[in-house]
């Protein structure tokens, strides 16, 4: 029996351009699953996101999800794409399995925490708020990653200049006293030792109540444990703010967060994955 793909309808555009279209998934002209496809929002038109995938239960663990995939990435080819992204819930040990056999890399995981009672700090460690003052230095310490983050996705060096600029105007328009964001610093035996971002109100997944955007240590100050504290300060103030889950995203690649994020009990919620389109 053949699997095709069998579009529901013409290519999509939204407000601001983003292309989609939604799919059939057939075996021998008989829908059995669905499957939509994007350019992905925020990284521009070099990048497509399988964003949903469904095959019915009576027809999987028949191939139909894998051909689907493999005819999606010639899809996004068509489009331009250069690389495709899909991102697995935890629990989905079928479509897990599923991205590694199609040779997807994972790249990076979301993770929560349920919070419960409010940690101490170690001695000698305490947190204040980020002044307006230094805000405008950490911001731009901070632009360097989510630019190389950007144009490791395709795009050009002066796009993802632009578009980091617009990510942390929209999120802290007011700077370091943007309502519902906390900017904090950690200082420990009187010199700081690196600061959290912390946003209150909203969080980009639905499954947490509060997210970690950012946490950096100085780098004179790495190795002593602050990282931890000051993943503890953004517990204390997500649950000063009514929240009872924290999310935040971490890379694969970054091995020492990974168990640090492990280690105080957050747990993977979804993986995220990408293949180049050669």
């Amino acid at each position: 029996m053949t699997t095709t793909l069998r579009p529901t309808g013409p290519d999509q555009y939204d407000a601001d351009g983003i292309r989609s279209r939604s799919y059939d998934i057939c075996v021998n002209s008989r829908p059995v699953g669905l499957l939509r496809l994007t350019v992905d929002p925020q990284y521009g038109p070099l990048t497509g996101r399988v964003t949903r995938l469904v095959v019915e239960e009576s027809e999987r663990r028949r191939g139909r999800g894998a051909v689907a995939s493999l005819a999606a990435e010639e899809v996004l080819r068509g489009w331009g794409c250069r690389r495709v992204e899909i991102s697995v819930p935890a629990g989905a040990q079928a479509a897990l399995g599923l991205a590694g056999g199609l040779g997807y890399q994972e790249r990076s995981r979301s993770m929560v925490k349920e919070l419960e009672e409010e940690p101490s700090l170690p001695a000698g460690s305490a947190d204040r708020p980020m002044t307006e003052g230094e805000f405008p230095a950490w911001r731009e310490s901070g632009q360097p990653r989510l630019r190389q983050s950007m144009t490791d996705r395709g795009l050009s060096a002066d796009e993802a200049a632009r578009r980091a600029d617009e990510s942390f105007d929209a999120l802290l328009p007011e700077g370091a006293s943007t309502r519902g964001a906390a900017l904090r610093v950690l200082v420990h035996d009187g010199t700081d030792a690196g600061c959290v971002w912390v946003e209150l109100e909203r969080s980009p997944r639905e499954d947490s109540d509060a997210y970690v955007y950012e946490i950096e240590v100085d780098e004179a100050q790495r190795g002593r444990g602050h990282g931890r504290t000051l993943m503890l300060v953004a517990e204390r103030e997500a649950l000063a703010a009514g929240a009872r889950t924290l999310g935040l995203h971490v890379l694969t690649a970054n091995t020492p967060a990974m168990r640090l994020y492990s280690s105080l009990g957050y747990r993977v919620a979804e993986h995220h994955f990408w293949k180049p389109l050669l």
